[in-house]
Protein backbone atom coordinates (compact mmCIF):
# COMPACT_ATOMS: atom_id res chain seq x y z
CA UNK A 1 0.00 0.00 0.00
CA UNK A 2 1.40 3.39 -0.95
CA UNK A 3 2.03 6.08 1.71
CA UNK A 4 -0.76 8.19 0.21
CA UNK A 5 -3.20 5.26 0.38
CA UNK A 6 -2.26 4.50 4.01
CA UNK A 7 -2.84 8.18 4.89
CA UNK A 8 -6.25 8.13 3.23
CA UNK A 9 -7.28 4.97 5.13
CA UNK A 10 -6.15 6.51 8.46
CA UNK A 11 -8.16 9.64 7.76
CA UNK A 12 -11.25 7.59 6.91
CA UNK A 13 -10.91 5.57 10.14
CA UNK A 14 -10.53 8.76 12.19
CA UNK A 15 -13.62 10.27 10.53
CA UNK A 16 -15.60 7.08 11.15
CA UNK A 17 -14.56 7.02 14.81
CA UNK A 18 -15.68 10.66 15.28
CA UNK A 19 -19.05 9.84 13.73
CA UNK A 20 -19.49 6.86 16.05
CA UNK A 21 -18.91 9.01 19.12
CA UNK A 22 -21.02 11.97 17.93
CA UNK A 23 -24.06 12.40 20.23
CA UNK A 24 -26.46 12.50 17.27
CA UNK A 25 -25.07 9.24 15.94
CA UNK A 26 -25.38 7.60 19.35
CA UNK A 27 -28.96 8.82 19.59
CA UNK A 28 -29.75 7.38 16.17
CA UNK A 29 -28.21 4.04 17.16
CA UNK A 30 -30.25 4.04 20.35
CA UNK A 31 -33.41 4.76 18.37
CA UNK A 32 -32.65 1.92 15.97
CA UNK A 33 -32.07 -0.41 18.93
CA UNK A 34 -35.42 0.55 20.45
CA UNK A 35 -37.14 -0.03 17.10
CA UNK A 36 -35.59 -3.48 16.84
CA UNK A 37 -36.86 -4.36 20.31
CA UNK A 38 -40.33 -3.03 19.48
CA UNK A 39 -40.42 -5.02 16.25
CA UNK A 40 -39.56 -8.19 18.16
CA UNK A 41 -42.29 -7.49 20.72
CA UNK A 42 -44.84 -6.76 17.99
CA UNK A 43 -44.02 -10.08 16.33
CA UNK A 44 -44.44 -11.85 19.66
CA UNK A 45 -47.81 -10.17 20.18
CA UNK A 46 -48.90 -11.11 16.65
CA UNK A 47 -47.88 -14.72 17.23
CA UNK A 48 -49.83 -14.75 20.48
CA UNK A 49 -52.86 -13.10 18.88
CA UNK A 50 -52.85 -15.38 15.87
CA UNK A 51 -51.65 -18.57 17.53
CA UNK A 52 -53.25 -21.96 17.23
CA UNK A 53 -56.86 -21.81 18.55
CA UNK A 54 -57.22 -23.42 21.94
CA UNK A 55 -60.14 -25.18 23.61
CA UNK A 56 -62.86 -22.73 24.55
CA UNK A 57 -61.70 -20.15 22.00
CA UNK A 58 -63.45 -19.11 18.83
CA UNK A 59 -62.41 -20.89 15.67
CA UNK A 60 -60.65 -18.29 13.50
CA UNK A 61 -62.57 -17.09 10.47
CA UNK A 62 -61.13 -18.77 7.38
CA UNK A 63 -62.00 -18.16 3.74
CA UNK A 64 -61.20 -21.40 1.93
CA UNK A 65 -61.49 -23.08 -1.45
CA UNK A 66 -63.04 -26.56 -1.34
CA UNK A 67 -64.28 -29.28 -3.65
CA UNK A 68 -67.76 -27.79 -3.02
CA UNK A 69 -66.67 -24.25 -3.87
CA UNK A 70 -65.57 -21.31 -1.65
CA UNK A 71 -66.57 -21.51 2.00
CA UNK A 72 -66.25 -19.50 5.19
CA UNK A 73 -65.27 -21.47 8.26
CA UNK A 74 -66.87 -21.53 10.76
CA UNK A 75 -69.34 -18.90 9.50
CA UNK A 76 -71.05 -21.11 6.94
CA UNK A 77 -71.66 -23.73 9.65
CA UNK A 78 -73.12 -21.48 12.34
CA UNK A 79 -75.87 -23.30 14.21
CA UNK A 80 -74.37 -26.72 13.47
CA UNK A 81 -71.50 -28.77 14.83
CA UNK A 82 -68.42 -29.09 12.67
CA UNK A 83 -65.61 -31.64 12.46
CA UNK A 84 -62.69 -30.15 10.54
CA UNK A 85 -59.97 -32.71 9.90
CA UNK A 86 -56.68 -32.62 8.03
CA UNK A 87 -54.94 -35.44 6.19
CA UNK A 88 -51.31 -35.60 4.98
CA UNK A 89 -51.93 -36.03 1.24
CA UNK A 90 -54.28 -37.24 -1.48
CA UNK A 91 -53.75 -40.64 -3.10
CA UNK A 92 -52.14 -42.12 0.02
CA UNK A 93 -53.22 -45.44 1.58
CA UNK A 94 -54.06 -44.46 5.17
CA UNK A 95 -55.80 -41.22 4.13
CA UNK A 96 -57.94 -43.17 1.67
CA UNK A 97 -59.08 -45.56 4.40
CA UNK A 98 -59.88 -42.56 6.62
CA UNK A 99 -62.00 -40.84 3.96
CA UNK A 100 -64.00 -44.01 3.42
CA UNK A 101 -64.41 -44.42 7.20
CA UNK A 102 -65.61 -40.82 7.62
CA UNK A 103 -68.08 -41.24 4.75
CA UNK A 104 -69.38 -44.54 6.20
CA UNK A 105 -70.34 -42.52 9.30
CA UNK A 106 -71.58 -39.50 7.38
CA UNK A 107 -75.23 -40.20 8.26
CA UNK A 108 -74.35 -40.58 11.95
CA UNK A 109 -72.72 -37.16 11.94
CA UNK A 110 -75.68 -35.66 10.10
CA UNK A 111 -78.08 -37.08 12.70
CA UNK A 112 -76.02 -35.21 15.31
CA UNK A 113 -76.34 -31.99 13.33
CA UNK A 114 -72.64 -32.18 12.52
CA UNK A 115 -70.88 -31.49 9.23
CA UNK A 116 -67.53 -32.86 8.04
CA UNK A 117 -64.82 -30.86 6.25
CA UNK A 118 -61.50 -32.36 5.17
CA UNK A 119 -58.24 -30.53 4.41
CA UNK A 120 -54.77 -31.06 2.99
CA UNK A 121 -52.14 -28.93 1.27
CA UNK A 122 -52.99 -30.45 -2.12
CA UNK A 123 -54.68 -28.46 -4.88
CA UNK A 124 -58.42 -28.70 -5.47
CA UNK A 125 -57.81 -30.54 -8.77
CA UNK A 126 -56.01 -33.30 -6.88
CA UNK A 127 -58.84 -33.50 -4.34
CA UNK A 128 -61.43 -33.82 -7.11
CA UNK A 129 -59.53 -36.56 -8.90
CA UNK A 130 -58.89 -38.48 -5.67
CA UNK A 131 -62.55 -38.31 -4.64
CA UNK A 132 -63.46 -39.58 -8.12
CA UNK A 133 -60.99 -42.45 -7.72
CA UNK A 134 -62.53 -43.43 -4.37
CA UNK A 135 -65.98 -43.51 -5.96
CA UNK A 136 -64.87 -45.43 -9.06
CA UNK A 137 -62.59 -47.97 -7.36
CA UNK A 138 -64.16 -48.37 -3.92
CA UNK A 139 -67.79 -47.54 -4.62
CA UNK A 140 -67.93 -44.81 -1.93
CA UNK A 141 -69.13 -41.32 -2.79
CA UNK A 142 -67.49 -38.64 -0.60
CA UNK A 143 -70.26 -36.19 0.26
CA UNK A 144 -68.31 -33.74 2.41
CA UNK A 145 -66.11 -30.90 1.07
CA UNK A 146 -62.32 -31.00 1.12
CA UNK A 147 -60.30 -27.81 1.58
CA UNK A 148 -57.48 -27.17 -0.90
CA UNK A 149 -54.81 -25.49 1.21
CA UNK A 150 -52.06 -25.54 -1.41
CA UNK A 151 -50.58 -22.26 -0.07
CA UNK A 152 -50.43 -23.69 3.46
CA UNK A 153 -52.02 -20.60 5.04
CA UNK A 154 -54.87 -22.47 6.72
CA UNK A 155 -52.53 -25.21 7.93
CA UNK A 156 -50.18 -22.63 9.42
CA UNK A 157 -53.05 -20.79 11.10
CA UNK A 158 -54.36 -23.98 12.70
CA UNK A 159 -50.98 -25.57 13.50
CA UNK A 160 -51.49 -28.54 11.19
CA UNK A 161 -47.88 -28.79 10.00
CA UNK A 162 -45.45 -30.08 12.61
CA UNK A 163 -41.85 -29.65 11.40
CA UNK A 164 -40.70 -32.70 13.31
CA UNK A 165 -43.14 -34.80 11.26
CA UNK A 166 -42.35 -33.41 7.83
CA UNK A 167 -43.81 -30.76 5.55
CA UNK A 168 -47.30 -32.18 5.06
CA UNK A 169 -50.21 -31.88 7.47
CA UNK A 170 -50.61 -34.23 10.42
CA UNK A 171 -53.94 -35.92 11.11
CA UNK A 172 -55.62 -33.18 13.15
CA UNK A 173 -59.26 -32.97 14.21
CA UNK A 174 -61.07 -29.82 15.39
CA UNK A 175 -64.56 -30.23 16.82
CA UNK A 176 -66.39 -26.89 16.71
CA UNK A 177 -69.77 -26.21 18.31
CA UNK A 178 -72.71 -24.28 16.78
CA UNK A 179 -71.35 -21.02 18.24
CA UNK A 180 -68.02 -21.46 16.51
CA UNK A 181 -66.15 -22.41 19.70
CA UNK A 182 -63.41 -25.05 19.58
CA UNK A 183 -64.52 -27.86 21.90
CA UNK A 184 -61.96 -30.58 21.19
CA UNK A 185 -58.67 -31.01 19.32
CA UNK A 186 -56.98 -34.27 18.35
CA UNK A 187 -53.58 -34.84 16.75
CA UNK A 188 -52.62 -38.14 15.15
CA UNK A 189 -49.27 -38.82 13.43
CA UNK A 190 -49.19 -39.66 9.75
CA UNK A 191 -48.54 -43.33 10.45
CA UNK A 192 -51.67 -43.84 12.58
CA UNK A 193 -55.17 -43.66 11.15
CA UNK A 194 -57.92 -42.13 13.28
CA UNK A 195 -60.68 -43.91 15.19
CA UNK A 196 -63.82 -42.45 13.62
CA UNK A 197 -66.14 -44.01 16.21
CA UNK A 198 -64.28 -42.03 18.87
CA UNK A 199 -64.91 -38.79 16.98
CA UNK A 200 -68.63 -39.64 16.72
CA UNK A 201 -68.60 -40.44 20.46
CA UNK A 202 -66.95 -37.11 21.24
CA UNK A 203 -69.53 -35.09 19.33
CA UNK A 204 -72.40 -37.00 20.93
CA UNK A 205 -70.84 -36.72 24.39
CA UNK A 206 -70.27 -32.97 24.10
CA UNK A 207 -73.87 -32.47 23.04
CA UNK A 208 -75.20 -34.50 25.96
CA UNK A 209 -72.90 -32.65 28.35
CA UNK A 210 -74.14 -29.28 27.10
CA UNK A 211 -77.78 -30.30 27.25
CA UNK A 212 -77.72 -31.93 30.69
CA UNK A 213 -74.87 -30.34 32.63
CA UNK A 214 -73.10 -33.67 33.11
CA UNK A 215 -69.73 -35.23 32.25
CA UNK A 216 -68.89 -38.43 30.42
CA UNK A 217 -66.87 -41.18 32.17
CA UNK A 218 -64.03 -43.08 30.53
CA UNK A 219 -65.12 -45.23 27.58
CA UNK A 220 -68.67 -43.89 27.85
CA UNK A 221 -71.20 -45.35 27.19
CA UNK A 222 -69.42 -48.56 28.18
CA UNK A 223 -67.65 -47.49 31.35
CA UNK A 224 -66.19 -50.23 33.55
CA UNK A 225 -67.69 -48.74 36.74
CA UNK A 226 -70.96 -47.00 35.89
CA UNK A 227 -71.86 -48.53 32.52
CA UNK A 228 -73.80 -46.11 30.35
CA UNK A 229 -74.47 -43.65 33.19
CA UNK A 230 -73.18 -40.08 33.11
CA UNK A 231 -71.26 -38.31 35.86
CA UNK A 232 -72.98 -35.73 38.04
CA UNK A 233 -70.65 -32.75 38.60
CA UNK A 234 -69.03 -32.95 42.06
CA UNK A 235 -70.34 -30.77 44.88
CA UNK A 236 -68.50 -27.49 45.47
CA UNK A 237 -69.54 -26.84 49.09
CA UNK A 238 -70.22 -28.73 52.31
CA UNK A 239 -73.93 -28.00 52.08
CA UNK A 240 -74.07 -29.20 48.49
CA UNK A 241 -72.16 -32.36 49.40
CA UNK A 242 -74.71 -33.17 52.11
CA UNK A 243 -77.56 -32.46 49.73
CA UNK A 244 -75.97 -34.66 47.07
CA UNK A 245 -76.02 -37.69 49.40
CA UNK A 246 -79.61 -36.97 50.44
CA UNK A 247 -80.74 -36.76 46.82
CA UNK A 248 -78.98 -40.08 46.17
CA UNK A 249 -80.99 -41.66 49.00
CA UNK A 250 -84.11 -40.27 47.33
CA UNK A 251 -83.19 -42.10 44.14
CA UNK A 252 -82.32 -39.06 41.98
CA UNK A 253 -78.90 -40.56 41.25
CA UNK A 254 -76.38 -43.04 42.64
CA UNK A 255 -73.23 -42.22 44.60
CA UNK A 256 -70.08 -44.03 45.63
CA UNK A 257 -69.44 -40.93 47.74
CA UNK A 258 -70.50 -37.28 47.67
CA UNK A 259 -67.87 -36.45 45.03
CA UNK A 260 -68.56 -39.43 42.73
CA UNK A 261 -72.20 -39.61 41.73
CA UNK A 262 -73.73 -40.86 38.51
CA UNK A 263 -77.10 -41.28 36.89
CA UNK A 264 -78.80 -42.69 33.84
CA UNK A 265 -80.30 -40.23 31.41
Amino acid sequence: MSPERRKDVREKRTEWARERTHPWTRAEESERHVKRILNVEVRKMEEKEYGIPLLGEKMPELRVQTTHGPKNIPGDYKGRWLVLFSHPADFTPVCTTEFVAFQKRYDQFQELGCDLVGLSIDQVFSHIKWVEWIKDKLGVEIKFPVIADDTGKVSERLGLIHPGKGTNTVRAVFIVDPEGVVRAILYYPQELGRNMDEIVRMVRGLQISDGNGVAMPANWPNNEIVGDHVIVPPASSVAEADERLKSAQAGEHECFDWWLCHKKL
